[in-house]
């Protein structure tokens, strides 16, 4: 059983057996955990949205935290218990193995493996295609961006993925989803960076690109949502 907690954004908390994994959290309450179990706290850039300094506070309550950190971010965190890491770069920490990609606009993504399990967080890892821009100078090069990054994980098995669905970018906001999708042999997939437009969702289950991962997606509406999930097998 795996057990996501929906925070708030881009935010998620997922409980594992073992190991308390955080996913860029800026705001939200956060789920009280077994104090023996490993948590290991990750922020993909600095973005306001995607990191707070408040995650440091939580090293008081739980003993056995690690945090994992763009190297973009300049805050210290706890003397060690903080790594900063860069793009492609591998990293473990007891059974976590970590490695990451180079976002499409700030920091990394992250590829985090815990025993048999693979998660996968995009932090701002997305093909950001903006009608009101260039596309000579931004939405072609953001193409060939986005694409060569997702290319160095082609194929790859990804039990849960959390994935942009920002629709800012209108008819445009499933583009990055559909060929990470496409791309990967993921199993579930949960959309954020909705800024709380939670009916991105349902726009997104209604376009003909989606028919091949609708039953994959999973439905958030409300921030704090609690989603308990049983195995699934291919």
């Amino acid at each position: 059983m795996i057990k996501i907690t929906y925070l708030e954004h881009s935010g998620f908390a997922v409980e594992c057996d073992d190991y308390v994994l955080i996913f860029d959290y800026y705001k939200g309450n956060l789920p009280q955990f077994d104090k023996d179990k490993k948590i290991c706290v990750f922020a993909s850039h600095v973005h306001y949205d995607h990191f707070k300094k408040k995650i440091f506070t939580w090293a008081e309550e739980y003993e056995n935290i690690h945090y994992i950190l763009s190297d973009d971010i300049e805050a210290a965190g706890p003397k060690d218990q903080t790594e900063h890491i860069g793009a492609d770069a591998d990293f473990n920490i007891g059974d976590l193995r970590i490695h990451t990609l180079k976002s499409t606009d700030e920091g990394v993504a992250f590829l985090v493996r815990v025993k048999e399990k693979t998660f996968f967080h995009a932090g701002d890892l997305n093909w950001w295609y903006w009608e009101e821009e260039d596309n000579e100078t931004w939405n072609e090069p953001m193409r060939q961006a986005y694409q060569k990054e997702i290319a160095k994980i082609e194929g790859e098995e990804i039990d849960y993925a959390f994935f942009p669905l920002d629709s800012r970018q209108g008819e445009e906001s499933a583009l990055g989803i559909n060929y990470f999708m496409r791309h990967t042999n993921t199993k579930i997939v949960f959309p954020m960076h909705m800024w709380g437009r939670y009916e991105a969702y349902e726009r997104l289950m209604e376009r003909p690109e989606s028919e091949g991962y609708r039953q994959k997606g999973m439905h958030i509406t409300r921030t704090q949502q609690v989603f308990e999930l049983e195995e699934r097998k291919e």
